[in-house]
């Protein structure tokens, strides 16, 4: 689904239907009948009109994941509850500076978040316009969505109930088991990783060969750095270019990652294949400078915070600064047009997926060493018995929203906090 004219006109039914997942029939939940809804795709300046029609028998929601919009209202308000039967009608209007790049959006119903996004409730979204950053010559090429999304079984259904983390899991591409990829030798290509599952990490890597990221969480990066992995938390993203090999045969693979002794561990997988084939391309020449980025290093600060992630495994419950979720009460008020420094503090023996929502943050240093990212980011694991500092600079945007942990189990056990963006 595409704007046109500075619109977008969307709407979504959600419903539990048996649909094609992975090859297999299963019940799921979907949007407008598929596990791998619609993408959709505006540009910054752009409305979009969305209309949800709830047909589950549990209330739900939609969260725009990323986007820098407003939390009130008809917008990106988290706080709504669409019970079953009922429409509840969006509005969204985005601002000509949203930065471009890939985005998700899903249920952020609390606290049916998990059960919702693991049944099949998350899709893409684009912001275009971060073609405009590459040389003319590459401006026109072919863009792939590898949007990670994984789903256990129970019997004729995808599991939405009981879910175990480090359960065996069935990871797909855009809804699809080990799909192929096409490139011709030398050919450059843009391709948007996404982890748009509940819960688990991937570690992608494409053997032998090393990822151009361009952007980070939908913030293009302010030159092209190399990467031979790519580390996505739950809820992260990145652009990335891919040059073609050799004629053959090359898996993108997620390696084994563990999120620490209290964490998971999560396997080497296949999750798709290469095939470079065809006419052979001129490589093109790669920039080595990128988009303008804002660098926080030296703005003035005008409040430190420090926010702890811990967790009372046996018990099932989560905390932030040692309360759990409770959307009637605001954990943390910050200011408007105002550069703020938090120290994220993880106390836990697994790391944490710390997501902020409405602004998004340049991560400052990782357990006291200096991090140089290139970029902002929505999202950052936070290492087990560690720490990350963060800066976020509050803009455009008033009102209530939320700051929590992206592995959406822990989320719905409390692993959330209010945060009032206020004048």
């Amino acid at each position: 689904m595409v704007s046109r004219n500075g619109l977008l006109r969307v709407r979504l039914i959600v419903e539990r239907r048996r649909v094609d997942v992975a090859g297999r029939k299963l019940w799921a939940l979907t949007y407008n009948g598929y596990y791998m809804p619609p993408t959709l795709r505006i540009r910054p300046g752009d409305r979009m009109e969305l209309a949800m029609e709830n047909r589950l028998g549990a209330a739900t929601n939609l969260h725009v994941h990323g986007l820098h919009v407003s939390p009130s209202g008809h917008s990106d308000n988290i706080f709504v509850y669409i019970h079953k039967g009922r429409t509840f009608h969006y509005s969204y209007r985005f601002p000509g500076n949203l930065a471009p790049g890939t985005y998700w959006y899903h249920s952020h119903a609390h606290p049916m978040s998990g059960p919702q996004v693991a049944g099949g409730m998350s899709g893409i979204i684009i912001v275009d316009g971060l073609k405009q950053y590459l040389p003319p010559a590459l401006r026109g090429i072919t863009e792939h969505v590898i949007a990670l999304k994984d789903f256990q079984v129970e019997g004729d259904s995808v599991k939405t109930k009981q879910l175990h983390i480090g359960a065996p899991t069935n990871r797909t591409v855009n809804g699809q088991l080990n799909p192929t990829i096409h490139i011709r030798p030398g050919e450059i290509q843009l391709w948007r990783l996404a982890n748009i599952s509940a819960n688990i990490y991937y570690n992608v890597r494409l053997q032998g060969q090393r990822f151009q990221v361009i952007a980070h969480d939908a913030n293009p990066s302010d030159r092209i750095w190399q990467a031979d992995s790519l580390l996505l938390a739950a809820g992260a993203r990145f652009d990335v270019l891919v040059r073609g090999g050799p004629h053959g045969r090359t898996e993108l693979q997620t390696l084994p990652y563990r999120t620490g002794p209290g964490g998971n561990q999560f396997p080497q997988a296949t999750l798709a294949t290469l095939v470079s084939d065809g006419a052979p391309e001129h490589p093109a020449a790669l920039p080595t400078t990128f988009a303008p980025t804002e660098d926080l290093r030296h703005a003035a600060v005008a409040a430190r915070r420090t926010i702890v992630f811990s967790e009372n495994a046996a018990e099932t419950k989560y905390y932030i600064n040692g309360r759990q979720f409770d959307m009637n009460r605001v954990d943390i008020r910050s200011k408007l047009n105002t550069v703020e420094e938090w120290t994220v503090r993880n106390n836990s023996d697994e790391e944490h997926s710390f997501h902020l929502h409405v602004d998004d943050f340049q991560l400052m240093s990782i357990n006291g060493r200096p991090h140089q990212g290139h970029g902002w980011q929505d999202t950052a694991s936070i290492p087990t018995k560690g720490q990350v500092v963060i800066r976020i600079h509050f803009t455009g945007y008033t009102g209530k929203t939320v700051v929590h942990c992206h592995i959406l189990n822990h989320e719905d056990a409390g692993m959330m906090a209010v945060l009032e963006i206020v004048k």
